[in-house]
């Protein structure tokens, strides 16, 4: 059974589906409008309602189906949630004039079944203007903290759940342990989300789907990729033809890596396809991030398309396309609860006549579990903890018009921050570190004659799953060193900055 995920507009719904996860537990995030019906429909084992950024009395916000709660099904409140069940339930909320942010004295006030092994006083992460001032009927007040006097309540009986703080973030203490005794004790779900489990689960799934049919797999040389195309193999065989489309975007020594690794692993057909002019082409003039990805998803299918012809000849050919789409691009792209970030090439960039039937086997993973995956697949280290590397590649690192002279000083560039970080030891620390060059050009000196050339910018985050990240404090004596390099190794550099921007309020990528 899962749980799902009532998003209220939280910054940390997609934080709260990892932590169920990490319990073992099957978890996905549906928008507050989600009725009774679809709810009972779905006979989810367990149901979390979100924090978020209204208060409960305002007009218009965010509300629950009161039919929800007569669904026999154990629901647990975080923040705005709680309010919300404190409110529709008969309780008290008010805006006390005392809110609470950041960390925070949790004190207990009686018996509770979920912090029976807690200390008296504890911290945790609170996000709140507005208070529960009196719990409804029925729930017991066994926690608070200075300004809440309702910090978790509990109604045993029904199996519902209230707490004020965020339990879901790496500041409470205990925070997971609460979370995962909700989900196996309070709502009796057994932890059965194993990496064996989804394997066992795509598996058949994409048997079910493909049957005899020819499938194609979309490989970038990125983890994502390379796990969904393990996953097909597991699965069908040699039914996969494998295609690496070399855009002239990639990384250094991209294709060559991928191409041994699949071939000598996995020995499937594998097909390298050298696209660079047209992709080239296709982007001259273009400064558009948006219609960039656009352009680089729709090229991406068209290669793939002709490959497809290739090997059909003139019988059937590949109806089924491999892609390694995630949850994180599903959700930034855009849906009717979620506002579209920016469209992943795999995702919002796809074509409208495409002409194959895609199979994701990846679509409901966050990238940690999709690297757990990758090791129970036995794919080699190298695939498995790389770097994520955005699907248009170096094309959404340029900022402006991609052309064939800035992609190449980029990728030398890339390499040459990469390899330091490695050389530091901070590669497998990092969750990316990269060069992103804006199509400007600054004056500079070298050798006492003036220049004019590009700079480089430095970005390094760390993060768990790309929904939130934080710049990373690099060493100043590490940034020295890229930055000699790069105006010392890379033609066409000139000047170097680092990016201290985390997410939000930035992206991890520039465009």
């Amino acid at each position: 059974m899962s749980v799902l995920v009532v998003d209220f507009g939280a910054q940390y719904a997609q934080l709260i589906a990892r932590r169920v996860r990490e319990a073992h537990v099957y978890s996905e995030i549906v928008p507050a409008s989600i009725s009774a019906p679809e709810v009972a429909r779905r006979a989810p084992g367990a149901i979390i309602l979100s924090g978020g950024p209204k208060s409960v009395y305002e007009v218009p916000a965010p509300a629950l189906d009161p039919g929800i709660y007569e669904l026999g099904i154990p629901i647990l409140g975080i923040c705005y949630g709680a309010q919300l069940m404190a409110r529709d339930l008969g309780g008290q909320v008010e805006a006390t004039g005392a809110g609470e942010y950041g960390r925070t004295t949790l004190t207990r006030t009686g018996a509770s079944s979920l912090l029976s092994e807690w200390p008296e006083e504890s911290t945790c992460w609170m996000s709140h203007g507005d208070a529960i001032t009196l719990a409804p009927a029925g729930f017991v007040v066994t926690a608070r903290t200075p300004g809440a006097p309702v910090a978790l309540m509990e109604d045993e009986a029904r199996g519902f759940v209230a707490v004020q703080f965020h339990p879901e973030v790496g500041h409470s203490e205990r925070g997971q342990e609460l979370i995962a005794h909700f989900v196996h004790h309070v709502a009796g779900l057994a932890p059965t989300w194993t990496n064996t489990s989804i394997i066992e689960e795509s598996i058949e799934a994409i048997r079910a789907t493909v049957g005899e049919e020819r499938v194609l797999c979309a490989l970038s040389g990125g983890v994502d990729s390379a796990v969904a195309a393990a996953l097909v193999i597991r699965a069908v065989g040699r039914q996969l033809t494998c295609v690496f489309v070399d855009t002239g975007l990639m990384r250094q020594g991209e294709g060559e890596q991928i191409e041994e690794t699949f071939t000598r692993q996995f020995g499937v057909d594998f097909i390298h396809v050298k696209a660079a002019e047209r992709f080239f082409d296709a982007l001259g003039g273009v400064t558009d991030p948006e219609a960039k990805r656009k352009i680089i998803g729709e090229l991406f299918i068209r290669e793939f398309e002709a490959v497809a012809r290739e090997l059909a000849g003139d019988s059937h050919g590949p109806r089924f396309l491999v892609q390694g789409t995630l949850y994180p691009d599903v959700i930034e792209s855009g849906s009717a609860h979620a506002a579209n970030i920016k469209s992943h090439h795999n995702v919002g960039g796809l074509p409208a006549d495409l002409s194959f039937e895609l199979i994701e086997p990846l679509r409901a993973l966050f990238k940690d579990e999709v690297r757990h995956v990758g090791e129970e697949l036995g794919l080699p280290e190298e695939i498995v903890w790389r770097q994520p590397f955005p699907g248009p590649g170096l094309g959404v690192r340029i900022v402006g018009e991609v052309t064939r002279e800035r992609a190449a000083i980029l990728r030398a560039a890339d390499h040459v921050v990469v390899d330091e970080i490695k050389k530091a030891g901070l590669y497998h620390e990092l969750w990316q570190s990269f060069a992103v060059l804006p199509a400007v050009r600054t004056v500079g000196v070298m050798g006492d004659g003036r220049t004019y050339a590009y700079p480089i910018i430095i970005r390094a985050v760390t993060s768990d799953d790309a929904m939130t990240a934080d710049w990373a404090r690099l060493p100043h004596e590490l940034i020295e060193r890229i930055a000699n390099r790069l105006i010392r190794e890379v033609e066409g550099v000139n000047r170097v900055a680092l990016d201290v921007t985390s997410k939000p309020p930035g992206t991890i990528e520039w465009e």
